[in-house]
């Protein structure tokens, strides 16, 4: 039985749609770590989220940016011009899981604005300095979303 965001559910989270993302997170899943999957070199983490319209669970593979016990995501969708479907979801149902390694936790996700949020994205590009070019990208602002422990 999942857990997600710290509330057990007998739901079968849903994996991505995109192959690429779908790979990551089976291979996770069947590894009980996220160790093995590695982007750019740089780690990722596994967040079990809430579909905003369904509000089914889904499993979404995302560069790791961690600071003190706090996590990051940043909603870069590679500079495209929308904003990912997880983003949304994360909006709708802010109460998330997290697995960095073997290590799994509930977290509250919360968009950040200003100087935190330049703080976070000057973190998120040292974790992952992808994320700089996809800001060149696009035309939108990236959210950037800040999970701390439930």
């Amino acid at each position: 039985m999942p857990n997600i965001g710290g509330m057990e559910s007998d739901e079968t989270p849903d994996l991505p749609g995109r192959a690429w993302a779908r790979g990551h997170a089976e291979t996770i899943l069947a590894a009980g770590t996220t160790d093995p999957i590695l982007v750019e070199g740089k780690p990722v983490v596994l967040v079990t989220i809430r579909h905003a319209r369904t509000g089914r669970p889904g499993y979404v593979p995302l560069m790791r940016v961690e600071h003190d016990g706090t996590y990051c995501l940043v909603a870069s969708y590679a500079g495209a011009p929308e904003h990912p479907v997880w983003y949304h979801g994360i909006v709708a149902h802010p109460d998330i899981t997290i697995q960095d390694g073997t290590q799994v936790g509930a977290y509250v996700a919360r968009q950040v604005e200003g100087d935190e949020r330049a703080l976070w994205w000057e973190r998120a590009v040292a974790a992952y300095p992808s994320f700089a070019d996809y800001k060149e990208r696009t035309t939108r602002e990236i959210p950037v979303l800040v999970c701390e422990p439930a």
